[in-house]
């Protein structure tokens, strides 16, 4: 079928929206027509080169839509079903077996290498090979095909449009509170970097329980918001650095820390920030080959914990559905984050994102030909 989609065809240009041609679905795939999708720092890491992802490739990996047609083999959605689509996985190695499908052996080449395992792809323009898949959907599109692995059904009566985000950048923030850190009533956290994925751990710090919520970025107005959602203090390092700050509001030091940002200092003042046995989740995209330093010491004599995090240790199909809950409940309300955006005004919304003018762009699809 004939479809439209954003291209990413060189690094940090522009996407340009074209005609492309899209392959039935296989037998473990479903396709999706796209009602909206999320915008994630992730895509731009992608877009400017800083992961091996092939170009051109159609990004995009927080897609919701309807369900239009299934492979043979699927049984988890029927056309007609709302969806959200989330990351892939294999759903057969250790970590899948264990249902940790985020630490998925074969993660990263599910997810970044923008192709089906065997190497082919769904996409093409006038026989040039598009390069698909990404996050197992590339949903910068008017429809994707993902597969039953990574398709998530949500509630008929779902705000659809609102619910591509928690595919990845809200589940990734919320679940690393909820899920990886496992933040109890009374606790105390410092989240470095208030973006879209930040903000979601504040919130969910809060439904959690925590009494210490602490929001650190650069961005005062970033900051006002994190104190409306649930940051009880909230601290700008361009005023002077934050661990002593820190330190001396928590006494002894943080039980918690989550480091968005993926910068190597910022994650070394995080751990700096903790008490003995605190942990830090470390959860932002970085280019590949980064390196972290810390104390030796300080680490080692403490106790004191450095766990990387995916995707918030979700399991998709039953945390999207909780957090949709929450949000019912008025306990998370990440729809706040939103700005909504015409599917044609993908690249104002990408530099809205990168400006800081807007937390979280969600592209909504339109009936309107593509511009190529």
């Amino acid at each position: 079928m004939r479809i439209h989609a954003a291209v990413a065809r060189v690094p940090k240009g522009p996407l340009s929206i074209e005609t492309l041609e899209l392959e039935d679905p296989r037998d473990d795939e479903v396709l999706v027509r796209v009602v909206a999708t999320g915008v994630c720092h992730t895509d731009l890491v992608v877009r400017d080169g800083m992961l091996p992802t092939p170009l051109p490739v159609v990004l995009g990996h927080e897609g919701a839509g309807v369900v239009e047609r299934v492979g043979r083999s699927v049984t988890k959605v029927k056309p007609g079903d709302p969806v959200v689509m989330t990351f892939n996985s294999c759903g057969t190695c250790p970590s899948c077996a264990d249902h940790a499908h985020s630490y998925c052996h074969e993660f990263f080449p599910r997810n970044f290498f923008a192709a089906r395992p065997d190497g082919t792809t769904a996409l093409s323009r006038e026989g040039e090979r598009i390069h698909s898949h990404f996050f197992g959907q590339s949903s910068f599109a008017s429809h994707a095909l993902c597969r039953e692995q990574n398709v998530v059904k949500v509630p008929a009566d779902a705000p659809l449009a609102l619910l591509g985000p928690l595919a990845c950048g809200v589940q990734t923030g919320a679940g690393a509170v909820m899920n990886a850190l496992e933040v109890t009533a009374g606790q105390s956290i410092a989240v470095f970097g208030a973006g879209s994925v930040g903000l979601s751990a504040v919130m969910a710090a809060r439904v959690v329980g925590a009494t210490t919520i602490i929001a650190v970025d650069i961005n005062d107005a970033r900051l006002d918001f994190a104190r409306e959602v649930g940051a009880t203090h909230c601290f700008n390092p361009q005023a002077g650095s934050v661990v002593d700050p820190i330190l001396a509001l928590t006494g002894s030091g943080l039980n918690h820390a989550l480091d968005t940002t993926g910068r190597a200092a910022v994650i070394r003042d995080a751990m700096a920030c903790l008490a003995p046995r605190g942990r830090c989740g470390v959860l932002g995209a970085s280019p590949m080959g980064s390196e972290i330093t810390l104390d030796q010491v300080h680490f080692m004599s403490g106790g004191r914990r450095l766990i990387g995090i995916v995707e918030g240790d979700a399991n998709s199909d039953t945390f999207i559905p909780t957090l949709i809950a929450l949000n019912r409940q008025g306990r998370f309300p990440f729809d706040r984050m939103i700005r909504a955006y015409p599917f044609s005004a993908i690249d104002e919304a990408i530099h809205d994102m990168e400006a800081g003018r807007t937390i979280k762009p969600v592209l909504m699809m339109e009936a309107a030909p593509p511009s190529a």
